[in-house]
């Protein structure tokens, strides 16, 4: 989520353009990497937090698919495309799955505009995660999303860039009142650990953009109310349900003691009933 326009701007940093820079991608400037570079200089580790959010979602994804009927997908805040992009996963294992992305930022509605050429079941809606009324009415969201049936709507390290005078948990609760029963809500979200790496990564993103707010794990559940939050809960998101699958992602899962860095990204999947 930025205020960018519709033009890329290569000399102002970009919330999507510094997380691929972060993730290894390509699709970014140098001020993007001045930022970046803060984090993997000053706060050395925190670049796991990026990777263990990217796996999380990769998860949660190919678990909608594989094992519910759910076939409609929303990415609010989707971000520019890496390995793995809902769309790929959600195919893969259902090939039927329509997926709409929203974003703001030029960059990422660019390389959505290619998507949208070799994939008929995709979509890009370029609108402000804050102002739901105008992704639920956009066109291309009307002609993909039939919301007379479950729907799974995704907000991927979206939220904490949403602060508190914006009202995060009205932004969910908007789109819980537009999905029938059945529909499933995924959030990852910044997660305070009450340290200093808290802190400086905190004064970081505001200072940039005005924006990051880290959360407890019950603020992150509050933004759920009214829905099931499903097993194992709001936890670190490398700990929400792991697998061998991603341990190019997380080298190991579960399955070691996390750093400090992973401690503070969380996930967690919840349900309309």
């Amino acid at each position: 989520m930025t205020h960018e326009g519709s033009a890329i701007d290569s000399t102002k940093p970009s919330i999507a353009r510094v997380y691929d820079y972060l993730l290894g991608g390509k699709d970014n400037y140098a001020v993007d990497r001045e930022i970046g570079d803060v984090f993997k200089r000053d706060l050395p580790g925190s670049v796991a937090i990026a990777f263990a959010n990217r796996a999380a979602l990769t998860r949660a994804v190919r678990e909608i698919a594989t094992t519910t009927d759910v076939r409609q997908f929303v990415d609010l805040g989707s971000g520019l495309p890496t390995a793995d992009n809902v769309h790929q996963v959600a195919q893969r294992h259902a090939p039927e799955s329509r997926v709409v992305y929203v974003d703001t930022d030029p960059q990422v509605l660019v390389h959505g505009r290619a998507l949208l050429e070799e994939n008929d079941n995709t979509r890009v809606v370029p609108a402000d995660v804050r102002d739901p009324e105008a992704i639920r009415n956009h066109p291309d969201t009307v002609e993909l999303i039939d919301f007379d049936r479950p729907v799974a709507v995704i907000f991927s390290a979206i939220l904490h860039h949403v602060n508190d005078e914006e009202d995060p948990a009205a932004i969910v609760r908007y789109w819980r009142e537009q999905v029938p029963a059945g529909s499933y809500f995924f959030v990852s979200h910044f997660r305070s650990g009450n340290n200093p790496e808290t802190e400086e990564a905190e004064k970081v993103l505001q200072q940039t953009f005005g924006r990051g707010r880290w959360r407890s794990d019950e603020e992150i559940a509050a933004l759920l109310e009214g829905l099931e939050i499903l097993e194992p809960g709001v936890v670190p998101a490398s700990l929400w349900r792991p697998d061998v699958v991603d341990s190019r992602w997380n080298r190991g899962g579960g399955q070691r003691e996390l750093t400090v860095w992973e401690h503070l990204i969380s996930a967690g999947m919840a349900r309309k009933v």
